[in-house]
């Protein structure tokens, strides 16, 4: 059994030895041909490694720019759809254009009762102007707004301190405040939090219930307050300054699109028929959907893409078929070589080898040198990178990978043609060949 088993091994070193691909004679062959021609096989390989190099580093900035795009809604929520008033352009059963339109809450309540099965989130909003804001001898210049509780969830606002308001400063019409952090940092720096300091809003006092973050300082350079609050201590009445919504999680980007504008039609619908505005008067009232504008960016990113991996495709190309004429300069220069093997006995297929697994070496080795470089580039510098709309480009390694694996075939085939021409020289004129 010992001697079964040494034999059997002895056979396979063999045949791994006689292999084409493991024969060091050809490889012997094979890099004298390089060092005869580095300049050359250096140009093929670098046109090679170009290509996907650049193919990579376009799809990694591809990504980029979604991932991009994909913060900047994460500002608001991507399924908000927010409602505003204007004036009417247009007469409408007996109605004459220019009418200021009032959004109140009996519209807010009633478009809460009508879509009550389709709304995840919802919160009215009023602007209060014309207030003094004080900390103690210090005069605040800060944005001031009545919310309702859920709107925390519509701005993606995130609560670091203490709480935001909630149902019961809705019910009791309580004095409290949400201030921004950056508020925090302006006027409450000097203290460990501001939760349960006063400020004056014209001399009605307010406690400090939570501090909020958002994405950027300009978001949180506001004062928001319970809404019942705001509209009874200030004099709003019921007048608000617009409603907004967040719809359910749907199945897929697609599904989402198609719900959110659905509902934006029957809402812009269902308002115009309570303030009598005709249908095809779009200033009285502005519905606007956070998912349409997302749609209209990822399609345009999605063409981007396509566009960076047609760019990328045609540079791999143009290396490809630098090799294979490279491959036929090789061919044209060893013909009389050629011949001279045809003569003692060399069979096609061993011609067609030769050649073939130059090519394949060159493509090889230059579309691993590309990619590993590019992939490099990517993984050091792109979590550092971000400028507007492109945010950490990156690749996923398989697609990469892929790519290369499909320069290699490639690579494979642009050196079949020219050793295939190679294996069909006729031996004599071949052999006359100077």
């Amino acid at each position: 059994m010992g001697r079964l088993s040494v034999f059997s091994y002895t056979r396979f070193l063999s045949s791994v030895i006689t292999n084409p691909m493991f024969d060091i004679e050809r490889w012997q062959e094979i890099f004298d041909t390089i060092r005869k021609n580095k300049l050359r096989t250096f140009l093929t390989g670098l046109s090679v490694a170009s290509g996907i190099f650049i193919l990579v580093i376009l799809l990694g900035f591809g990504q980029g720019m979604q991932n991009g795009v994909a913060q900047e809604f994460e500002e608001d929520a991507i399924t908000s759809i927010n409602v505003w008033a204007g004036r009417t352009s247009k007469e409408y059963k007996g109605m004459n254009p220019g009418r200021r339109i009032q959004l109140r809450n009996e519209n807010f309540e009633s478009t809460n009762h009508i879509f009550r099965e389709d709304i995840e989130f919802k919160s009215a909003r009023t602007y209060i102007g014309g207030m003094t804001i004080n900390y103690g001898k210090e005069s605040l210049a800060y944005d001031l707004q009545g919310v309702s509780p859920d709107f925390q969830f519509i701005e993606n606002a995130k609560i670091i301190e203490g709480r935001f308001i909630n149902e019961n400063d809705e019910a009791n019409t309580t004095k409290v405040a949400v201030i921004g952090n950056k508020i925090k940092q302006d006027v409450f720096s000097s203290l460990d939090t501001p939760i349960g300091e006063l400020i004056e809003v014209s001399g009605i006092p307010f406690h400090i219930v939570g501090v909020y973050s958002e994405t950027e300082d300009r978001e949180e350079e506001r004062i928001y307050i319970p809404l019942n609050t705001a509209q009874k201590v200030f004099n709003g009445a019921d007048r608000l300054g617009n409603i907004s919504y967040t719809l359910p999680p749907a199945a897929n980007f697609k599904a989402a699109v198609a719900e959110a504008t659905q509902f934006k039609e029957q809402l812009r619908t269902h308002l115009q028929q309570l303030h009598t505005i005709a249908p095809d008067d779009t200033s009285a009232l502005n519905v606007f959907s956070m998912m349409e504008v997302a749609q209209r960016y990822f399609s345009l990113i999605d063409n981007i893409k396509f566009f960076f991996w047609f760019v990328g495709i045609c540079t791999v190309i143009a290396g490809i078929v630098g090799v294979s004429n490279i491959m036929l300069i090789v061919v044209k220069e060893r013909t009389r070589e050629i011949g001279i093997r045809k003569a003692i006995g060399a069979k096609p297929w061993a011609i067609v080898g030769l050649i073939l697994q130059e090519s394949i070496f060159v493509t090889a080795i230059s579309g691993f040198a590309g990619f590993i470089f590019s992939m490099g580039l990517l993984e050091i510098f792109g979590p550092y990178i971000e400028v507007d709309y492109i945010v950490n480009p990156s690749v996923n390694f398989n697609v990469a990978l892929s790519t290369v694996i499909l320069l290699i075939i490639a690579g494979t085939l642009a050196g079949f043609f020219p050793a295939w021409r190679a294996a069909n020289i006729h031996t004599i004129k071949a052999l006359k060949d100077e």
